[in-house]
């Protein structure tokens, strides 16, 4: 996976602390919160980007706490550093949501036309952090799973 880069602007307003450390602390914190599974991955950050390190049970586990620390006002790149996973998957793609953009669309652009019924699949692969299949917004990254 390496670097995914998100959009720097958009996003949670998550940062009550100017540095790196507190930043660090409060991604770490948010990610854990959402229940993935994610208490053996440490967070840095340097600058605008976090780089995550540890263990996690699966790709889809990793894939979600990049979302997690990306998707958040101020993160600009995370970078997948020394992740040891311990079961392997096919990888998922990373999406930007555009202007006017809804899952329906995104699956049927992802999958293929036809395929809209598939947009269940995205909004499953991006929950948690996902509540609300109708509540997207532009600039914020998903994960589009590999069709099975």
């Amino acid at each position: 996976m390496g670097l995914i880069s998100f959009v720097k602007g958009v996003g949670q307003r998550l940062f009550g602390g100017a540095k790196a450390e507190d930043r660090a602390v409060d991604l770490k914190q948010n990610m854990d919160a959402l229940g993935l599974d994610t208490k053996d991955i440490t967070v840095e950050v340097d600058g605008d980007k976090a780089v995550l390190k540890g263990n996690v049970k699966d790709l889809a586990t990793l894939e979600k706490a990049a979302l997690a620390v990306g998707n958040q006002e101020g993160v600009a790149q995370v970078e997948i550093g020394e992740v040891k996973v311990e079961s392997s998957q096919a990888a998922s793609v990373f999406y930007e949501v555009k202007k006017g953009d809804t899952l329906w669309k995104i699956a049927e652009a992802q999958y293929g036309k036809g395929n809209g019924a598939k947009y269940e699949l995205i909004f499953e692969a991006n929950k948690p952090m996902l509540q609300d299949p109708d509540k997207i917004y532009p600039g914020q990254t998903l994960r589009i799973p590999p069709l099975k």
